[in-house]
């Protein structure tokens, strides 16, 4: 998704640029190819400085270097950029510099494109990021507001029932019911839906099998195959094997 959403930027960019080329000259063919031509230089530009310059001299307040490198930068691709204008010189215009387009003999205009589109592109990437963190805040919150709860209204034998998440050993899904195991052994049967509890759980409680919840402070042992909670051996599901395994070697389970 991200390699699709990377081209079909630049083929945004090839588009307006080709137009806003081709528009005083009316040669948009000619306005294409030379594009075309200058495409390499945008993206590496653009590729450089916000995904090499950025985080690793910027993010990490590195700014003498920064500043440096850009400059290089900046030399570097309206050095290249001039090559295009050469390259165009006499592919396009056959050595005739009346048959150029007036906008592609333009350093400083197409400096300033060029620029524009590298600055665009980082402003896209601080939105994007900025979007992730948001969610990523959202996430913790609602996890904390999990935590906050410290437990499950349950309602059982008609009636609501508090369970605190520390008294739950670990949940089953038996058809139509639910079965909630205490650590004391206890059992409610509930006809909440498993999912709908899952949802509900804070990040302790680990999906093992569709069947399944398990609260990963109780854990006694595990294996590859199964996890033990109160001398109950529970069965870990080929979907749910590789993120399970990954929580129960962070959490340092014995």
């Amino acid at each position: 998704m991200r390699k699709f959403n990377h081209l079909l930027y630049w083929l945004v960019v090839i588009i307006v640029l080709t137009i806003a080329f081709g528009y005083p000259a009316t040669s948009y063919t000619e306005a294409f190819y030379f594009v075309s031509m200058l495409l390499p230089v945008m993206v590496g530009t653009s590729y450089l400085f916000n995904y090499y310059l950025v985080p690793k001299y910027l993010l990490e307040r590195r700014y003498m270097k920064f500043s440096l490198y850009t400059f290089y930068t900046i030399v570097g691709s309206c050095y290249f950029e001039m090559l295009v204008i050469l390259v165009a010189f006499i592919v396009l215009a056959n050595y005739q510099y009346e048959n150029m387009n007036p906008v592609t003999t333009n350093v400083f205009l197409l400096a300033i494109v060029m620029y524009s589109i590298v600055f665009l592109n980082a402003f896209i990437l601080l939105i994007r990021k900025s979007f992730a963190s948001q969610v990523q805040i959202n996430t913790l919150k609602t996890e904390k507001l999990k935590q906050g709860k410290g437990h499950l209204l349950i309602r059982a034998d008609r009636k609501t029932s508090k369970v605190t998440y520390e008294e739950i050993a670990y949940i089953e899904s038996l058809g139509d019911y639910v079965k909630i195991v205490k650590t004391d052994d206890q059992i409610i049967t509930t006809k909440e839906k498993i999912g709908v509890l899952s949802e509900k759980l804070p990040d302790s409680f680990y999906r093992i099998h569709r069947s399944f919840i398990v609260n990963g402070n109780v854990i006694t042992s595990f294996s590859k195959e199964s996890i033990t909670i109160n001398n109950e051996s529970l069965p870990i599901s080929r979907t749910y094997k590789k993120t399970v395994e990954q929580k129960l070697m962070s959490a340092n389970h014995p």
